[in-house]
């Protein structure tokens, strides 16, 4: 699996959080191209393109086979970095000067949907992962399209987990709990189970009160300390107080992976990037002692829909074509290209089965896990509540607060906060 640079999330949520009190994007009206459809016609004309990160270094030579696919197009790509992205797109949305078309975070989407057009009528949606759909979806509007996915799953040892009495992955929390525990007391590691602290602990750790059959708000409202909830969380604090997971584990770059390979601590939850990381820092054949797998089941393995979208500006000079860009970078071929050129997920179902995904048994988690991944609500104020959740688990995971009194604490958060 190609390694590229995944800190995505965690950018986002410190630009979102950092420009917070400036809230939505105001409505825009359409554009001088505002496209309903977008027809079978080749795209023409010059498309503007805004992408972040290790993506906008490679787009512009990856889209150089829709160029040669539509010889009347010509697409200009700006990367930007995305420690600046989000003051950027606000300033061009403000200011008229918006691209046709960006990449854009998925946990941004409510923030500047206002400034998006309607996904049109005939742009193929089926079989793309249901929660990078939702994350497009914006008070009943489609206003992009998913183009690559993140998620979050199991990590363990795999020769550990042979030491200690474990042939498979666990299935249900109380496996979970009970692999962990033998990973200590048979296998010689430090702690069972790392779990993520400090900045997006809270949005890692969403996968517990989903597969508890929680719903993080109803539509109107917040319902964050529902008695679902609390059990989640009780559940967490349970691996500290037990000392199964270290309450002041190391969190500087690069300890986690040095406590896996190592073996101080064999299991953790991560995204899809940890892969190549691993494979890299262990050196030769460490690839064969680990291996992933979906989140163990209470009510359902549900894991945390990430990664980024495609949306056309409502001011964009060129929407038919860009939108035609957008279709061409969700075909399940060109899917599979980006994954082997980046090492982003792809988006679209049909992709998986292409044997550049298929063939590696790490990434069959992932896949799996998908097909049940949630996207956070899709809400303004998301960031400032999860924000306030990873100081709540802070507190939770160092024992000076219970689950039921930070949660009361975080719905009385966001109820001041309100859905935006």
């Amino acid at each position: 699996m190609k390694n590229t640079r995944w800190g995505a999330v965690a950018l986002i949520t410190a630009a979102a959080l950092a420009l917070a009190g400036c809230g939505r994007a105001a409505e825009t009206d359409g554009g001088p191209d505002s496209a309903t459809t977008i027809g079978d016609a080749s795209a023409t004309g010059t498309i503007t393109m805004w992408a972040m990160g290790a993506e906008g270094e490679a787009l512009p030579d990856f889209v150089a086979q829709f160029e040669e696919a539509n010889p009347g197009v010509t697409v200009e790509v700006t990367a930007i970095p995305w420690d600046a992205a989000y003051s950027k797109i606000q300033t061009a949305i403000a200011g008229g000067t918006t691209p046709d078309i960006a990449m854009m975070g998925s946990t941004w989407m409510a923030d500047f949907a206002d400034a998006f057009q309607t996904v049109p009528t005939d742009f193929e949606t089926d079989g793309m992962f249901p929660g990078a759909l939702d994350s497009t979806e914006i008070d009943d509007r489609a206003t992009g399209v998913p183009w690559y996915v993140d998620t979050r799953v199991l990590y363990y040892r795999t020769d550990l987990a042979a030491a200690a009495g474990w042939d498979s992955a666990p299935t249900t929390w109380d496996e979970l709990k009970q692999f962990a525990a033998d990973m200590q007391s048979k296998a010689g590691a430090e702690y069972g189970i790392r779990f993520p602290a400090g900045n997006d602990s809270f949005q890692g750790t969403l996968w517990m009160p989903w597969s508890n059959g929680v719903e993080l708000e109803n539509g109107s409202e917040w319902t964050l300390d529902s008695p679902e909830a609390v059990e989640a969380y009780e559940y967490y604090q349970s691996y500290f107080t037990d000392g199964i997971a270290n309450p002041a584990a190391d969190r500087s770059a690069g300890a986690q992976e040095a406590d896996f390979i190592s073996g101080a601590t064999p299991m953790l939850i991560d995204g899809p990037f940890l892969i190549g990381q691993l494979e890299e820092l262990g050196g030769e054949g460490f690839a064969d002692t680990f291996t992933t797998a979906v989140l163990p089941t209470r009510e359902s393995s549900t894991s945390f829909s990430g990664g980024a979208n495609l949306a056309v500006f409502a001011d964009s000079d060129n929407a038919v074509s860009a939108w035609k860009l957008a279709q061409w970078l969700t075909e399940p071929e060109t899917q599979t290209a980006w994954y082997e050129a980046t090492g982003d997920l792809p988006a679209v179902q049909a992709a998986w089965e292409d044997d550049a995904l298929s063939s590696q048994p790490t990434l069959a988690a992932f896949g799996t896990q998908l097909e049940t991944a949630k996207s956070v609500p899709a809400t303004t104020t998301w960031v400032q509540v999860a924000a306030a959740g990873d100081a709540m688990l802070e507190k939770i995971r160092l024992g000076q607060q219970t689950p039921a009194e930070g949660l009361k604490e975080l719905q009385a958060t966001a109820d001041t906060l309100g859905l935006g």
